[in-house]
């Protein structure tokens, strides 16, 4: 290689290198108070979510099978892991954690990864944004150093005497300090996102920018609020997992199961969103799932909370310029070196900046702008996502995105039910012609049947399935032994049975199967056979019933 080629060629890996360092640094900035905010969220000491963070980007950056999607603590999951942490303890998160992970590699290894994009949208949105609402109502609370109520629709009901608390001046509790270090946060977010250059916005994320001057604020005026407490030695927070017994085994693994699942989905709806932000490689998802198996198994070790793949710290690993794995797998190492070394800044941070970040985080996630892009896709998918975000917020996570589940299914099979038939009868020439038009499944099998039974036994039955879009075995069946029974009558039937059949397989598109029956309609011309299209029938007075290789004439 020519001395100049060689030269650019290191300048260009040199930028390169650089590229990755500046967004690890940027997504490490954006990942800090998240990391902190979310464990507070979630019941359980901030350096849970440090340490989850940092295997986010140290174990899942290296193995992951979305190159530029960020691993860590997930803001979806802090309603889940709050009721977990208040039914079964702190001490057995991490096994519940490390079963999760057992169930999200097996899957990985099994093909389950892309089973997980079946969830439809409206479902995916509506948990989302009943999580919003959740946060939203029990960090409100949280800001103006008040404890959150017993459940989300308590939180809710409150938030009315949350405000009263924060305008009403006290003499012995702080809740009007907490609040205004709260709303000073979320006031710095919202105006650095609108009004910040857009160079310095990259330098200095809108959260860290919040909690920076919250914490300034709180500290030069000497609020008497609650502060960030972090241990001195990392490895003495470590919520090392206790022995269980075995009849505890069926509760940890239906609970390991509800954040498997709530984990995986988020993580792969996030890695699809990164896909569409960059134009190199797709997602793995088989590869992503495992990945996240081995992240949460680990964090099971240490007792840390779930993680997930998060869109906020992706899109802005994406924006910073990344281009590998390794901006990921950076910012896991620069949340090691702050927590070893800078430990003691993170005890100057007010709770009430942190929970000022996750209202705002609630807030986006329930974000009516959704309802406007799901609208585009009909009324049914915003009942759905509304159906959801009732059933997470007024039941529990698991039970609304079991009843959007359970509601998409039978839209589906609504729509499998639409099928629309219509006769006609020429009794002159003794010939009947069955129009059948939608979905053809067992739900409309006893109204085929009618129809069918209700052809006169000397009839040929000329079937025209040309806008037939779907047909299970079931009516498939059906056709086959009536029209031997028919047969056996006197009567006859014309139809294609090998395009008919194709309908059933689904296999080829509409256009594909339409050209494919030529030939076969030939074959059949030249036999004086059976026809599936309305033309080639009207023009075949003689009747006969073809299958296979049998042929029956009246």
């Amino acid at each position: 290689m020519p001395r100049s080629e060689s030269a650019a060629a290191t300048r260009r890996g040199t930028s390169a290198w650089r590229d990755e360092v500046v967004a690890s640094f940027v997504v490490f900035l954006v990942a800090l108070p998240l990391c902190m905010g979310i464990a507070i969220a979630s019941g359980v000491p901030p350096a849970l979510g440090l340490i989850t963070g940092i295997v986010g980007g140290l174990v899942v950056g290296l193995i992951q099978g979305a190159r530029l999607q960020v691993s860590g603590p997930a803001a979806g999951l802090t309603v889940i892991v709050a009721g977990l942490v208040q039914e079964h303890g702190l001490a057995t998160l991490g096994l519940i954690v490390g079963l999760a992970g057992v169930l999200q590699l097996v899957g990985g290894l099994f093909g389950g990864g892309r089973w997980f994009r079946a969830v439809p949208p409206s479902v995916i949105h509506g948990m989302l944004a009943g999580i919003g609402i959740l946060i939203l109502g029990s960090q409100v609370h949280v800001m103006i150093d008040d404890a959150p109520r017993g459940s989300g629709l308590q939180n809710l009901i409150a938030i009315p005497e949350a405000i009263w608390k924060a305008v009403t001046p006290s003499a012995t509790l702080p809740h009007q300090e907490a609040a205004a270090v709260g709303v000073m946060t979320i006031l710095t977010i919202v105006l650095w996102m609108r009004f910040g250059p857009a160079r310095l916005r990259k330098w200095l994320p809108a959260p860290l920018l919040g909690v920076a001057i919250a914490t300034i604020t709180a500290n030069v005026f000497a609020f008497p609020i609650a502060y960030v407490t972090v241990p001195e030695n990392l490895l003495s927070s470590l919520n090392i997992p206790t022995v269980f017994s075995v009849s505890q085994l069926p509760t940890l693994l239906g609970a390991a199961l509800i954040v498997a699942l709530i984990a995986s989905a988020e993580t792969l709806l996030c890695a699809t969103a990164v896909d569409s932000m960059q134009g190199g490689p797709r997602t793995d998802y088989n590869k992503e799932l495992r990945g996240q198996g081995v992240g949460n198994l680990v964090c099971g070790v240490f007792g840390a909370l779930p993680m997930t793949g998060v869109i906020v710290r992706s899109s802005a690993n994406i924006a910073a310029g990344a281009r590998t794995r390794w901006s990921a797998v950076m910012h896991g190492a620069w949340l090691l070196v702050f927590v070893v070394a800078f430990s003691g800044a993170l005890r100057l941070i007010p709770l009430a900046a942190l929970a000022g970040l996750l209202v705002y985080v609630g807030a986006k996630l329930a974000s009516p702008a959704v309802i406007g892009k799901l609208r585009r896709y009909g009324t049914g998918e915003v009942v759905l996502f509304g159906i959801t975000v009732c059933g997470v917020v007024a039941i529990d996570l698991l039970s609304g995105v079991l009843i959007g589940l359970a509601l998409s299914a039978a839209r589906l099979l609504l729509r499998l039910s639409r099928l629309e038939m219509f006769v006609e009868q020429d009794p002159t020439n003794k010939r009947t012609v069955l129009h059948l038009r939608g979905a053809a499944t067992f739900l409309r099998l006893a109204d085929v049947a009618d129809q069918l039974e209700s052809v006169p036994p000397d009839h040929e039955l000329h079937v025209h399935f040309d806008e037939l879009d779907t047909l299970d075995h079931a009516v498939l069946e059906l056709f086959r032994t009536w029209a031997d029974q028919h047969h056996g009558r006197g009567g006859s039937v014309v139809l294609d049975w090998e395009v008919f059949e194709q309908r059933y397989h689904m296999q080829r598109e509409k256009g594909q199967l339409g050209r494919q029956s030529e030939a076969p309609e030939k074959e059949h011309n030249q036999l004086g056979g059976n026809h599936g299209s309305a033309e080639s029938q009207r023009s075949h007075p003689d009747s006969h019933y073809v299958e296979g290789n049998r042929r029956s004439t009246s």
